[in-house]
């Protein structure tokens, strides 16, 4: 239990069909324990290669999306009587779920997010995840037809 005696979910939310999946599997379950879950998306300045510097005047243009991201997939995600809050962090996904897993009871991600190569069964967060988390883990795969 996290320090407030309620069991806090930490789940990676990055707009991909298996991190919704994810969201819904751990508001259910924190539904079933009364606890909490904390949505978490990662964002990154992407990288700049020669010649490319003056694309982006706005740097606020990469949290921004990732805010919007979040808060549309929050939308689509059924919490009656849960509570969920959201959180965006810049940083990479692995790093910033770890950083988050220190606080929570079990951490959920999706077996694929948008990063991943299609065909791998565990993504590069996930694996970084099972084998570095402080928390338990739980690798949720989309079921068919929800973009997998």
């Amino acid at each position: 239990m996290s320090g407030n005696g309620v069991f806090r979910i930490v789940v990676g939310v990055d707009g991909s069909a298996p991190s919704r999946v994810a969201l819904e599997w751990a508001v259910d379950e924190a539904r079933r324990r009364n606890g909490e879950v904390q949505a978490v998306t990662a964002w990154q300045f992407p990288t700049v290669t020669v010649g490319m510097e003056g694309l982006v005047q706005d740097p606020e243009v990469f949290s921004q999306a990732a805010r919007r991201l979040q808060e549309e997939t929050l939308k689509r995600v059924d919490s009656t009587g849960v509570l969920v809050n959201g959180e965006v962090v810049q940083g990479g996904a692995a790093s910033v779920l770890l950083q988050a897993a220190e606080k929570a009871d079990l951490v959920v991600v999706g077996s694929r997010g948008l990063g991943g190569f299609t065909g791998l069964l565990l993504g590069s967060v996930s694996a970084q995840l099972v084998h570095h988390s402080p928390s338990p883990v739980l690798v949720v795969r989309a079921r068919h037809g929800d973009g997998e």
